[in-house]
């Protein structure tokens, strides 16, 4: 029986189950071929050991023999994260590549005669030929920017190493001096792929294979930063150099409906205003626009720069001393206080007529936060609105940013 994964993390007071990456998943799916091509006998489970320096045993299934290739699959469990490529096949053909016309003469030689461990174990270490793409179910690059090359299969850096160290181990093991080339496929991932942010990096026909440690962390937030970091590069490698961010749909909603700037020309970054910032600066970005509903961004005001309920709210006590600025008396200020919604609390504002010189000095707050986590290099600023009330504000250099963006628009086209 194989050994599955026994690792936990606590996430909002939850016990939860790690699991283990599509790249973990294609490095033992392509060991496992390997040694069963190269030994000629079956092989039910496989050891690997991940970038992490965990080893997991795994179980093998739909394994296919033929005299000069091998199929099989090794299920992904992503544990308890709440992952779309959670329970699906990722196979691996692993075959001889016939480059070398001594090469099956010298295949059926070394093998016969590394039959037992102890004889493998005294084979001199070999450096054997290895070759890795993609088949069904794995996109392909169109367009730069990524960690691969444009028409690569969609394999990133760090599980294509695994499947690379995983066939050369299997090879050297077996005293095979000849190449193997390895197919990684993921039937379901067509479909799945239509699901992912694949279509919008330009990842063609299937999804990514994924994995920087090897394991799957429970609603790990390094997933989604690696997600915005890598759509960042892809919009730099086209020639932006002013990124439009929208926190999620509403300010995407803006953006088209209100400002008419195409979408694909946005990035979401969800709640991590200040890595998206971070992650800016390190990839050379001249400016960056943030335009979102004010519900997020206010709380830009106080320097949150992680927007999400659980890190932080203060959204009213930002508004009411935004307000107090603007000549808001104390029964004003305790009202704001005491609103739910922001929608709620610009409504008072608006009531008091009051609402436009608070929003000024909401987003000369805004301005001053987002200068200080942006530097000296980079041209930053934000456009804040609501669904009921719309545009409520933009800081001093926002106007000159949406300027370059509708220009490099415009040249696109």
């Amino acid at each position: 029986m194989a050994q599955m994964l026994e690792r936990y993390v606590y996430k909002n007071q939850k016990k939860m189950r790690c699991g283990y990456t599509t790249g973990t998943c294609a490095a033992a799916a392509a060991k496992a071929a390997a040694q069963m091509l190269l030994s000629g006998r079956k092989v039910t489970e496989v050891s690997v050991r991940t970038p992490s320096d965990i080893t997991l045993t795994l179980p093998v299934c739909e394994i296919q023999m033929k005299a000069h290739a091998v199929s099989c699959a090794v299920q992904k469990d992503s544990g308890d994260d709440p992952d779309i490529t959670n329970k699906i096949l990722i196979f691996a053909e692993v075959s001889y590549i016939h480059n070398n016309s001594n090469m099956n003469k010298s295949m059926d030689m070394t093998v016969k005669k590394c039959d037992t461990e102890s004889e493998r174990s005294d084979t001199a270490a070999v450096k054997p030929q290895i070759i890795v793409d993609g088949g069904v179910g794995i996109g392909r690059i169109t367009k730069k920017g990524l960690a691969r090359p444009v028409g690569a299969a969609a394999i990133n850096p760090v599980p294509l190493k695994m499947i690379e160290a995983a066939l050369k181990e299997t090879a050297e093991a077996f005293g095979y001096e000849g190449g193997l080339q390895a197919v990684i496929s993921a039937p379901q991932g067509v479909e799945i792929a239509k699901k992912t942010f694949n279509p919008q990096l330009g990842i063609t026909g299937g999804i990514s294979i994924l994995g920087t440690s090897g394991i799957v962390e429970p609603m790990s937030e390094q997933a989604l930063i690696d997600t915005i970091r890598t759509e960042m590069k892809m919009h730099l490698a086209d020639g932006e150099q002013t990124l439009l961010i929208t926190p999620g749909n509403y300010g995407q909603d803006f953006l088209h409906e209100t400002l008419k700037i195409e979408l694909k020309r946005s990035i979401k970054c969800s709640n991590f205003i200040g890595d998206t910032i971070d992650m800016g600066c390190e990839l050379g970005a001249k400016g960056m626009l943030f335009v979102g509903h004010i519900g997020k961004l206010v709380k830009l005001g106080a320097g949150i720069m992680n927007t999400h309920s659980k890190m932080a709210d203060g959204r009213m006590e930002i508004l009411a001393a935004c307000a107090v600025r603007a000549g808001a008396g104390i029964e004003t200020v305790r009202n704001i206080l005491d609103c739910v919604t922001t929608d709620a609390a610009l409504e008072l504002l608006k009531n008091e007529k009051i609402l436009g010189k608070t929003m000024e000095q909401l987003m000369l707050r805004i301005d001053a936060c987002l200068q200080k986590r942006g530097g000296d290099n980079m041209q930053i600023g934000a456009v804040v609105f609501s669904n009921e009330y719309g545009l409520l504000g933009k800081t001093e250099q926002a106007d000159e940013l949406l300027l370059k963006i509708t220009a490099d628009v415009s040249s696109e086209k």
